[in-house]
Protein backbone atom coordinates (compact mmCIF):
# COMPACT_ATOMS: atom_id res chain seq x y z
CA UNK A 1 0.00 0.00 0.00
CA UNK A 2 1.22 3.27 -1.08
CA UNK A 3 -1.75 5.82 0.24
CA UNK A 4 -0.88 7.85 3.01
CA UNK A 5 -2.70 7.56 6.08
CA UNK A 6 -3.92 10.28 8.67
CA UNK A 7 -4.70 8.94 12.48
CA UNK A 8 -6.94 11.83 13.90
CA UNK A 9 -6.43 10.38 17.64
CA UNK A 10 -3.45 8.84 18.81
CA UNK A 11 -4.79 7.84 21.93
CA UNK A 12 -4.51 3.97 23.13
CA UNK A 13 -6.59 2.76 20.00
CA UNK A 14 -4.69 4.72 17.49
CA UNK A 15 -1.79 4.12 18.76
CA UNK A 16 -2.57 0.78 18.79
CA UNK A 17 -3.42 0.76 14.95
CA UNK A 18 -0.37 2.73 14.18
CA UNK A 19 1.76 -0.18 16.05
CA UNK A 20 0.22 -2.86 13.63
CA UNK A 21 0.84 -1.25 10.45
CA UNK A 22 4.14 -0.11 11.12
CA UNK A 23 5.03 -3.85 12.55
CA UNK A 24 3.70 -4.62 8.46
CA UNK A 25 6.13 -2.77 7.55
CA UNK A 26 3.94 0.09 6.82
CA UNK A 27 6.67 3.01 5.33
CA UNK A 28 6.37 5.23 9.05
CA UNK A 29 6.82 8.54 6.89
CA UNK A 30 3.72 8.05 4.96
CA UNK A 31 2.16 7.87 8.55
CA UNK A 32 0.40 10.82 10.45
CA UNK A 33 -0.51 10.35 13.83
CA UNK A 34 -2.51 13.41 15.69
CA UNK A 35 -2.87 14.50 19.29
CA UNK A 36 -3.30 17.12 21.59
CA UNK A 37 -0.63 16.01 24.29
CA UNK A 38 2.09 15.88 21.28
CA UNK A 39 4.73 14.62 23.68
CA UNK A 40 2.75 11.40 24.39
CA UNK A 41 3.43 10.49 20.74
CA UNK A 42 7.38 11.40 20.33
CA UNK A 43 8.04 7.41 20.40
CA UNK A 44 6.40 7.41 16.91
CA UNK A 45 8.02 10.43 16.04
CA UNK A 46 11.67 9.15 16.87
CA UNK A 47 10.57 6.52 14.51
CA UNK A 48 9.71 8.53 11.54
CA UNK A 49 6.10 8.80 11.84
CA UNK A 50 4.89 12.69 11.22
CA UNK A 51 2.98 13.65 14.79
CA UNK A 52 1.04 16.48 14.61
CA UNK A 53 -1.60 18.54 16.73
CA UNK A 54 -2.83 20.01 13.27
CA UNK A 55 -5.69 17.60 12.07
CA UNK A 56 -6.73 19.88 8.87
CA UNK A 57 -3.06 19.37 7.44
CA UNK A 58 -2.84 15.72 8.25
CA UNK A 59 -5.95 15.46 6.50
CA UNK A 60 -5.14 17.56 3.74
CA UNK A 61 -1.83 15.78 3.56
CA UNK A 62 -2.99 11.83 3.59
CA UNK A 63 -5.66 9.95 1.04
CA UNK A 64 -7.01 7.36 3.92
CA UNK A 65 -8.18 9.28 6.69
CA UNK A 66 -8.67 6.98 10.45
CA UNK A 67 -11.07 8.78 12.86
CA UNK A 68 -9.73 7.38 16.35
CA UNK A 69 -11.05 10.05 18.68
CA UNK A 70 -13.22 9.37 21.81
CA UNK A 71 -17.00 9.28 20.92
CA UNK A 72 -17.71 12.61 22.80
CA UNK A 73 -15.36 14.29 20.06
CA UNK A 74 -15.84 13.22 17.11
CA UNK A 75 -18.69 15.46 16.10
CA UNK A 76 -16.17 18.98 16.54
CA UNK A 77 -13.79 16.66 14.85
CA UNK A 78 -15.26 16.03 11.98
CA UNK A 79 -16.61 19.77 11.63
CA UNK A 80 -12.87 21.08 12.11
CA UNK A 81 -12.13 18.62 9.07
CA UNK A 82 -14.67 18.85 6.79
CA UNK A 83 -14.05 21.98 4.78
CA UNK A 84 -10.37 19.42 3.72
CA UNK A 85 -12.41 15.87 3.33
CA UNK A 86 -13.13 15.66 -0.36
CA UNK A 87 -14.58 12.53 -2.31
CA UNK A 88 -11.53 11.48 -3.20
CA UNK A 89 -10.90 10.14 0.81
CA UNK A 90 -11.40 7.05 2.34
CA UNK A 91 -12.55 7.84 5.67
CA UNK A 92 -13.15 5.28 8.53
CA UNK A 93 -14.16 5.93 11.59
CA UNK A 94 -13.09 3.22 14.47
CA UNK A 95 -15.44 5.45 17.12
CA UNK A 96 -18.00 3.73 18.55
CA UNK A 97 -21.87 4.49 18.49
CA UNK A 98 -21.58 6.88 15.58
CA UNK A 99 -23.52 5.64 12.52
CA UNK A 100 -22.17 6.29 8.62
CA UNK A 101 -25.05 7.89 8.07
CA UNK A 102 -24.17 10.63 11.03
CA UNK A 103 -20.56 11.24 9.93
CA UNK A 104 -21.70 11.84 6.07
CA UNK A 105 -24.07 14.85 7.72
CA UNK A 106 -21.26 16.27 9.81
CA UNK A 107 -19.22 16.65 6.10
CA UNK A 108 -19.10 19.41 3.28
CA UNK A 109 -18.22 16.34 0.62
CA UNK A 110 -19.12 12.89 0.72
CA UNK A 111 -16.15 10.68 0.71
CA UNK A 112 -16.28 6.87 1.13
CA UNK A 113 -16.99 6.36 4.85
CA UNK A 114 -16.19 3.09 6.46
CA UNK A 115 -16.79 1.84 10.05
CA UNK A 116 -14.10 -0.41 11.83
CA UNK A 117 -14.11 -1.83 14.99
CA UNK A 118 -10.71 -3.07 15.82
CA UNK A 119 -9.56 -3.64 19.50
CA UNK A 120 -6.06 -3.24 21.30
CA UNK A 121 -4.27 -6.38 20.18
CA UNK A 122 -3.97 -4.48 16.82
CA UNK A 123 -0.52 -3.74 18.69
CA UNK A 124 0.53 -7.06 18.52
CA UNK A 125 -1.39 -7.51 14.99
CA UNK A 126 -4.02 -10.04 16.81
CA UNK A 127 -6.73 -7.45 16.50
CA UNK A 128 -10.09 -9.03 15.33
CA UNK A 129 -12.11 -6.36 13.27
CA UNK A 130 -14.89 -5.92 12.31
CA UNK A 131 -16.36 -3.85 9.26
CA UNK A 132 -18.75 -1.75 7.31
CA UNK A 133 -19.82 0.54 5.08
CA UNK A 134 -22.85 1.45 2.46
CA UNK A 135 -21.21 3.19 -0.57
CA UNK A 136 -17.78 1.40 -0.85
CA UNK A 137 -16.74 -0.43 -4.15
CA UNK A 138 -14.89 -3.72 -4.38
CA UNK A 139 -11.23 -1.64 -4.27
CA UNK A 140 -12.45 0.11 -1.63
CA UNK A 141 -13.49 -2.85 0.72
CA UNK A 142 -10.32 -4.37 -0.14
CA UNK A 143 -8.07 -1.28 1.09
CA UNK A 144 -9.80 -1.14 4.13
CA UNK A 145 -9.40 -4.96 4.66
CA UNK A 146 -5.60 -4.64 4.08
CA UNK A 147 -5.29 -2.01 5.97
CA UNK A 148 -7.02 -3.80 8.97
CA UNK A 149 -5.60 -7.55 8.14
CA UNK A 150 -1.98 -5.96 9.08
CA UNK A 151 -3.77 -5.65 12.69
CA UNK A 152 -5.06 -9.40 12.99
CA UNK A 153 -8.19 -10.74 11.28
CA UNK A 154 -11.13 -8.70 9.55
CA UNK A 155 -14.48 -9.43 8.99
CA UNK A 156 -17.30 -7.66 7.29
CA UNK A 157 -20.54 -7.49 8.74
CA UNK A 158 -24.12 -4.99 8.56
CA UNK A 159 -23.42 -1.38 9.93
CA UNK A 160 -26.21 -2.51 12.77
CA UNK A 161 -24.20 -5.07 14.29
CA UNK A 162 -21.72 -2.65 14.14
CA UNK A 163 -22.60 -1.64 18.24
CA UNK A 164 -22.78 -5.53 18.78
CA UNK A 165 -19.07 -5.84 17.38
CA UNK A 166 -17.95 -3.12 20.13
CA UNK A 167 -19.21 -5.74 22.57
CA UNK A 168 -18.04 -8.69 21.39
CA UNK A 169 -14.40 -7.52 19.89
CA UNK A 170 -13.07 -4.53 21.62
CA UNK A 171 -15.06 -4.96 25.27
CA UNK A 172 -14.21 -8.65 25.09
CA UNK A 173 -10.57 -8.11 25.45
CA UNK A 174 -11.58 -6.66 28.73
CA UNK A 175 -13.57 -9.48 29.59
CA UNK A 176 -11.07 -11.94 28.95
CA UNK A 177 -8.08 -10.41 30.68
CA UNK A 178 -10.43 -10.19 33.72
CA UNK A 179 -11.19 -13.96 33.10
CA UNK A 180 -7.00 -14.89 33.06
CA UNK A 181 -6.26 -12.15 36.11
CA UNK A 182 -8.92 -14.64 37.79
CA UNK A 183 -7.16 -17.84 36.62
CA UNK A 184 -3.87 -16.34 38.03
CA UNK A 185 -5.16 -15.44 41.16
CA UNK A 186 -6.58 -18.90 41.25
CA UNK A 187 -2.85 -20.18 40.50
CA UNK A 188 -1.26 -18.20 43.13
CA UNK A 189 -4.12 -19.27 46.05
CA UNK A 190 -3.05 -22.88 44.95
CA UNK A 191 0.51 -22.70 44.87
CA UNK A 192 2.44 -20.84 42.43
CA UNK A 193 4.06 -17.44 42.22
CA UNK A 194 2.67 -14.75 40.32
CA UNK A 195 4.91 -14.90 37.44
CA UNK A 196 4.46 -18.36 36.72
CA UNK A 197 1.06 -18.45 37.71
CA UNK A 198 0.69 -15.83 34.36
CA UNK A 199 2.90 -17.74 32.04
CA UNK A 200 0.81 -20.78 32.14
CA UNK A 201 -2.56 -19.01 32.47
CA UNK A 202 -1.68 -16.84 29.45
CA UNK A 203 -0.18 -19.35 27.03
CA UNK A 204 -3.06 -22.23 28.46
CA UNK A 205 -6.05 -19.63 27.40
CA UNK A 206 -3.56 -19.04 23.88
CA UNK A 207 -4.02 -22.81 23.41
CA UNK A 208 -7.51 -23.07 24.11
CA UNK A 209 -8.36 -20.53 21.49
CA UNK A 210 -5.61 -21.79 19.00
CA UNK A 211 -8.11 -25.46 19.46
CA UNK A 212 -11.35 -23.20 18.16
CA UNK A 213 -9.61 -21.93 15.06
CA UNK A 214 -7.45 -24.58 13.74
CA UNK A 215 -9.98 -27.24 14.38
CA UNK A 216 -13.19 -25.51 14.03
CA UNK A 217 -15.02 -27.50 16.72
CA UNK A 218 -17.50 -25.76 19.24
CA UNK A 219 -16.00 -25.26 22.55
CA UNK A 220 -18.12 -28.22 24.35
CA UNK A 221 -16.48 -30.41 21.82
CA UNK A 222 -13.06 -29.71 23.35
CA UNK A 223 -14.15 -29.57 26.66
CA UNK A 224 -15.44 -33.26 26.63
CA UNK A 225 -11.95 -33.95 25.91
CA UNK A 226 -10.62 -33.06 29.08
CA UNK A 227 -13.27 -34.26 31.67
CA UNK A 228 -13.38 -37.24 32.88
CA UNK A 229 -16.21 -38.88 34.88
CA UNK A 230 -15.63 -38.03 38.42
CA UNK A 231 -12.34 -35.60 37.61
CA UNK A 232 -11.30 -32.54 38.78
CA UNK A 233 -11.83 -30.62 35.68
CA UNK A 234 -15.21 -31.64 35.73
CA UNK A 235 -16.04 -30.80 39.51
CA UNK A 236 -14.65 -27.26 39.15
CA UNK A 237 -16.94 -26.35 35.92
CA UNK A 238 -19.92 -27.51 37.43
CA UNK A 239 -18.85 -24.90 40.79
CA UNK A 240 -18.16 -22.15 38.44
CA UNK A 241 -21.43 -22.66 37.08
CA UNK A 242 -23.11 -23.43 40.52
CA UNK A 243 -21.94 -19.55 40.90
CA UNK A 244 -22.82 -18.41 37.52
CA UNK A 245 -19.89 -18.13 35.56
CA UNK A 246 -21.38 -18.55 32.14
CA UNK A 247 -24.79 -16.42 33.18
CA UNK A 248 -22.30 -13.80 34.98
CA UNK A 249 -20.37 -13.37 31.87
CA UNK A 250 -23.39 -13.76 29.26
CA UNK A 251 -25.39 -10.56 31.20
CA UNK A 252 -22.18 -8.50 31.82
CA UNK A 253 -21.80 -8.74 27.34
CA UNK A 254 -25.66 -7.69 27.42
CA UNK A 255 -25.20 -4.56 30.19
CA UNK A 256 -22.50 -3.83 27.92
CA UNK A 257 -24.77 -3.94 24.75
CA UNK A 258 -27.67 -2.51 26.46
CA UNK A 259 -24.89 0.73 27.43
CA UNK A 260 -24.40 1.46 24.34
CA UNK A 261 -27.59 1.36 22.93
CA UNK A 262 -28.87 3.85 25.72
CA UNK A 263 -25.82 6.26 25.27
Amino acid sequence: MNQKIAIIGGGNLGQAIASGLMSEDYIASDLTITRHKIELLFDFKNRGVKVTTNNCEAVQTSQIIIIAVKPYKIQSVLKEVSPYITKEHLLISVVSDFTIESIASELQSTPVIFRAMPNTASSVNESMTCIASHNASEENIKTVTSIFNALGKTISIDEQLMDAATVLGACGIAYVLRFIRGMIQGGIEIGFDAKTATQIATQTVKGASELLLQKGNHPEAEIDKVTTPKGCTIAGLNEMEHQGFSSALIRGIKTSYDNIADD
